[in-house]
């Protein structure tokens, strides 16, 4: 397996953690956000969209980071990432969704840029855009699993899921632009049951080749 991906990118962070949950080797290849070369040709021949992830194995060439996900489960369903209930699989769907569709592309960094070079929000404007949507998103979040007895030392009962895999790097993300988090103890409770995972520590950003 080959995946294409950021050391700071919360989709990729997201796969990185996947594939060490299944313990699934792969080579990694670096794409740098931040100089642009998500744009350049040749990686646009990789993924037309210019986003990372993307993942490569023998099958074929896989993009978005959930669906990436899901595409490893069904190949290699242990430990599963998805519960067995449709109910349950449902609510872990939700949660990764709020954080993946919700959260996570009203921060992206090409959102952040066009609304600093296309739009000329200042840096204040910009973080204070930052801030608004994490903290609306984490503090429904925070509500939802602090009340929900399916709630367990993870996002859903006693093993990470795909809600886990999607929550930490969005904290992560949260931490680098100094958003307070103490007032999310059910969000921090559970990002400590996963940090104590090795998949989870592998997969954090500093320690990526790439790391800057």
């Amino acid at each position: 397996m080959k995946l294409y991906g950021y050391f700071r990118s919360s989709a990729a962070y997201r796969v990185r953690i996947a594939l060490g949950l299944k313990g699934l080797p792969y080579e990694y290849a670096a794409v740098h956000l931040r100089k642009g070369e998500q744009r350049a040709p040749a990686y646009r021949a990789v993924n037309a969209q210019g986003l990372v992830p993307v993942l490569e194995d023998e099958r074929g060439s896989f993009t978005q980071s959930l669906a990436i996900i899901e595409y490893l489960d069904e190949r290699f369903p242990e430990p599963p990432l998805l519960p067995d209930r449709p109910e349950s699989r449902a609510r872990v769907r939700a949660i990764a969704l709020a954080i993946a569709c919700d959260i996570h592309p009203l921060d992206n960094l090409r959102v952040l840029q066009y609304l600093v070079r296309t739009l000329g929000a200042s840096e204040q404007a910009k973080d204070a855009w930052y801030r608004h949507w994490i903290d609306l998103g984490l503090a429904s979040l925070e509500s939802q699993l602090a009340t929900d007895a399916a709630t367990g030392a993870f996002c859903h009962g006693d093993a990470p899921t795909l809600g886990d895999v999607c929550l930490v790097p969005q904290l992560a993300n949260a931490r680098r632009a100094s958003i307070p988090l103490d007032v999310y103890p059910t969000l921090l409770r559970i990002e400590s049951a996963c940090a104590a995972l090795p998949a989870f520590a592998a997969a954090a950003p500093e320690r990526q080749p790439d790391a800057e």
